[in-house]
């Protein structure tokens, strides 16, 4: 159950030590761990280096088969790859796990410097921290700027935080189904999937016992948050009224089904404390606001949404593309907020696009 733990199969993993980290609520992270994937091989001159950036519970496994340390296959499989978008026969492709993660990557289910699970100890961490991370990263690699910075989702957030924060580290920016700042309804969501990890028994202020996690808390959040992943005219044309012979309703099964394999892969208090990250998301705190902040970046850009998507309505992308003064490529998908990951030859002619220019 939950997440990535040390002992487990390393798979294709390779990690990145400090010695502490700075955050932005102030204080440090001590002894932080970060795991990351490559693809194909680095220029002499780090000029052909592309960071993909995984969403809520994605992790470094970009592309790739399930196997030992790796409980589910690639996320974006056929956008990595020998003569993919991503061609990793020209590019250098990174993902890291999340700061705060379950995969590798330093989080509560971590052990802190006393040789205990951090559990409710884990202090918060914003976006700006997790590229920090990521910095660190891509500093031991020798890469000193991106050829590119890809990412959706939750992942939108930190590519558009690298492209905003240190603009002369990236080349271009891939800005997919995302938005410049957290919405009342967004942080409405999570903070509901929280409160339903929360009021499990298991939960245990966030000091549960691993082999008993809060497995039924976080199917409940993985249940909400998949409603809003997907369509209402999906699931309507997908499942509708329909009952299935144990009783339970179509959709119902299909929701439970995610719930459970969620709760097979990951970590309730990562779970939590990634959620409060989105939460806490905006780009213009601190920097005079969102058009402010967007006016820093010096990337060429593409700005992608999904027509259907009612977690991060097109709205939220044209904002951003308004701001960086390119127009919004909207890709039409009966997906919803999923159809960032489904739709992969549309996403990926829109990477291809990119990196041609």
């Amino acid at each position: 159950m939950g997440g990535w733990v040390e002992g487990d199969p390393v798979g294709d993993r390779l990690f990145l030590d400090l010695p502490a980290l700075p955050l932005d609520r102030g204080g440090e992270l001590p002894d932080v761990r970060i795991a990351y994937e490559t693809w194909g091989t680095l220029a002499a001159d780090g000029g052909n280096a592309v960071l993909v950036e995984h969403a809520l519970t994605g992790d470094s496994h970009v592309v790739g088969p399930a196997g030992p340390g790796h409980p589910t296959a690639g996320w974006w499989e056929g956008l990595v790859g020998p003569g993919r978008p991503l061609d990793t026969d020209r590019w250098f492709v990174v993902c890291a796990n999340v700061l705060g993660g379950c995969q590798g990557t330093t989080g509560p289910a971590s052990l802190a410097p006393d040789g205990a699970r951090w559990g409710s100890r884990f202090p918060e961490v914003t976006v700006g921290d997790q590229v920090r991370a990521e910095v660190a990263v891509a500093d031991a690699l020798g890469i000193g700027r991106w050829a590119c910075v890809v990412g959706g989702s939750m992942g939108g957030m930190r590519a558009l935080e690298w492209a905003v924060e240190l603009p002369a580290r990236v080349g271009s920016l891939f800005f997919l189904a995302s938005g410049a700042a957290a919405t009342g309804d967004q942080i409405g969501t999570q903070t509901t999937q929280q409160a339903a990890i929360r009021v499990d028994p298991r939960w245990r202020g966030g000091d549960y016992d691993p082999p008993d996690p809060p497995v039924d808390g976080l199917g409940i959040a993985r249940r909400i948050a998949h409603l809003t992943y997907r369509s209402a005219l999906e699931l309507d044309a997908r499942f509708g009224t329909r009952v299935q012979e144990d009783g339970r309703y179509a959709v119902a099964s299909y929701l439970d089904h995610h719930a459970d394999k969620l709760a097979g892969r990951f970590d309730a208090g990562s779970y939590v404390v990634l959620t409060e990250a989105m939460n806490s998301w905006d780009v213009g705190r601190g920097r005079g606001g969102v058009e402010a902040a967007l006016a820093r970046v010096t990337a060429r850009a593409v700005v992608a949404g999904i027509d259907s998507d009612r977690l991060y309505p097109p709205a939220l992308q044209q904002r951003v593309a308004d701001a960086l003064g390119v127009p919004l490529r909207l890709i039409s998908s009966p997906y919803g907020h999923d159809g960032f990951l489904v739709e992969v030859d549309e996403v990926g002619a829109l990477v291809s696009e990119l990196l041609a220019g």
